[in-house]
């Protein structure tokens, strides 16, 4: 696996990415507590069962964080100079444990960098879908990319 150097960037690229990945307690759990997330929803099963959920719900930034690195793999791998930032990002669906997460991407942006003659930027739309195709968190990444070697 390697990412795209800028050149093989185009507009309007759509890229399935192959892995796919069902979340456990234990990514919760540890997620959670690298981050000190002491929220109950994630950690407390009585706490979550009594919510509107009625069950444990994945912190949303470890879907965020998956979705990412789901995604790295075909686009970014080995070509990227640095992440710009991360815009747009929603949570539009409740993550539970024990759902199989995939990722999507398209191509929404490309363009050369203007202090950078070995480099261009490129803006990536990612979606992270559950099993029932519901996207579960979206955003977009600006990514600061290598131009092929010459």
């Amino acid at each position: 696996m390697s990412g795209r150097y800028f050149e093989q960037c185009t507009v309007g690229d759509h890229i399935a990415h192959d892995v796919h990945r069902t979340v456990t307690e234990t990514d919760n759990l540890l997620f959670s507590a690298l981050t000190h997330n002491p929220q109950p929803l994630h950690l407390d099963a009585e706490y979550a069962r009594a919510s509107e959920f009625g069950r444990i719900l994945v912190n949303s930034c470890f879907s965020f964080s998956l979705m990412i690195g789901l995604t790295v793999g075909d686009t970014t791998l080995r070509t990227l100079i640095a992440n710009l930032g991360f815009d747009h990002i929603k949570t539009a669906h409740p993550v539970f444990l024990g759902d199989t997460l995939r990722a999507e991407t398209d191509i929404v942006e490309v363009r050369a960098s203007r202090s950078r003659s070995d480099a261009g930027i490129v803006v990536f739309a990612h979606r992270l879908l559950n099993q029932r195709d519901e996207s579960v968190c979206e955003c977009h990444r600006t990514a600061l990319m290598h131009r092929r070697p010459a």
